[in-house]
């Protein structure tokens, strides 16, 4: 497989996109934040004395998605169209975060959308961890992606 990254001398390079078709590309990630029962239970019930942690990790994680160009090496600055950031749980210690991205471009929208739930999940550990400073981030991974000349891909099912 050729590494499009280096060219022919083994120096990095940001991929020509110029000859690629424009296709309508979207592509969801999830990420995992483990935690103790009662922080999980604390930001369900917005109890958390800095404020809304899903709302302020849904608002860094879609602003993180729209920067992702300025955070990875080489990562081309796409057009966004739709950007959602949603929250769930297994009711006891995680939190799992989701985006889900959509854009018509000449490359794929997989950088912005897990960069988007690594953000968010970031902003959940620093909106809780005064009282959770054992809670980690797990399972940061591609979901699905559809578009582009690789065609679509579904990861494998997990919890």
């Amino acid at each position: 497989m050729e590494l499009t990254h280096l060219d022919e001398k083994g120096a990095a390079r940001m991929v020509d996109v110029g000859e690629k078709s424009v296709t309508e590309r979207t592509a969801r990630a999830r990420a995992t934040v483990r935690m103790q029962p009662e922080t999980l239970r604390k930001i369900l019930a917005s109890e958390l004395k800095k404020g809304d942690a899903l709302q302020c990790a849904r608002i860094a994680g879609i602003m993180a998605a729209k920067r992702t160009f300025e955070l990875i090496p080489l990562c081309h600055n796409i057009p966004i169209e739709s950007a959602g950031i949603e929250f769930s749980d297994n009711g006891s210690d995680c939190l799992y975060i989701e985006s889900l991205l959509r854009c018509s471009y000449k490359t794929g929208i997989e950088m912005e959308a897990l960069t988007a739930v690594s953000v968010a999940a970031l902003t959940v550990y620093d909106m809780c961890k005064a009282i959770d400073r054992g809670m980690t981030v797990e399972d940061i991974r591609l979901v699905s992606k559809t578009g582009g000349k690789s065609g679509n891909y579904e990861g494998p099912v997990r919890a």
